[in-house]
């Protein structure tokens, strides 16, 4: 049964004129639907909690936690909520550098079955959806951060990041933001910075960049890059 207006949206991270990413929560009692389409962005879904069902053309595949699904742009898909099910909807849109093709198109993937790969330091990722399964314009990845903080480093990509459980701090430049369970943050290309984990156990982060490519590209800042030293 879909129940017009019961579709409750929140902004997380709002579009802005020069980043084609932006991120809501979606939130869907059970038995209620929602549409998900779009004619110029691709649409990256993410479940925090619930579960549901994503159907696109005549096919249906199950959403459960720690689940992602993907829907192109100009695809028309529908997603139906068998229990009280809350979503991450990350729109990525036309203005970017499409990565080609590495393998077959996924609708959903999840974390309980793709393998995690090495970060920077003990930092660790999964990738849910990029070149290799269809998404050809970003990457939705989950990033898994070992108590205390990483050098200051920085990407080349565009990036929308999402925290489900704090705390954790975010540093940019002199500024120290706190993170709380489901706060959300974007960072620019190129932009300095360090992702805390504040807690005495690993903390998950859910990130969305663009243009698609590897979690694990990231650069040192020159003053940072001098104290280390390479062995040859």
């Amino acid at each position: 049964m879909s129940l017009p207006g019961a579709s409750r949206y929140q902004d997380l991270v709002a579009p802005i004129d020069d980043s084609p990413l932006a991120l809501v929560s979606l939130s869907l009692r059970a038995g209620e639907t929602a549409p998900i389409r779009s004619t110029e962005a691709d649409t990256l879904l993410y479940v925090p909690s619930g579960s549901g069902r994503l159907a696109r053309d005549a096919d249906e595949r199950s959403l459960t936690a720690r689940s992602a699904a993907l829907v192109l742009a100009g695809e028309e898909a529908t997603v139906a909520a068998d229990t009280d099910l809350t979503l991450l909807v990350a729109t990525v849109g036309p203005d970017v550098d499409r990565h080609a093709p590495m393998g077959p198109r996924d609708d959903v993937a999840s974390l309980d079955e793709v393998g995690a790969a090495r970060a920077t330091g003990a930092r660790s990722f999964q990738v849910l959806f990029g070149p290799h399964n269809g998404s050809l314009r970003a990457t939705l990845f989950a990033g898994f951060i070992p108590p205390g903080r990483a050098p200051w480093h920085y990407h080349l990509y565009d990036e929308i990041v999402w925290v489900p459980e704090g705390p954790g701090r975010l540093h940019l430049g002199e500024t120290i933001e706190k993170l709380g369970a489901g706060a959300a943050f974007r960072l620019r290309p190129r932009e300095v910075h360090i992702v805390e984990n504040a807690r005495d156990e690993e903390m998950v982060i859910i990130g969305v960049f663009t243009p698609a490519g590897s979690p694990s590209a990231a650069y040192l800042t020159p003053n940072v890059a001098a104290e280390y030293v390479f062995a040859g």
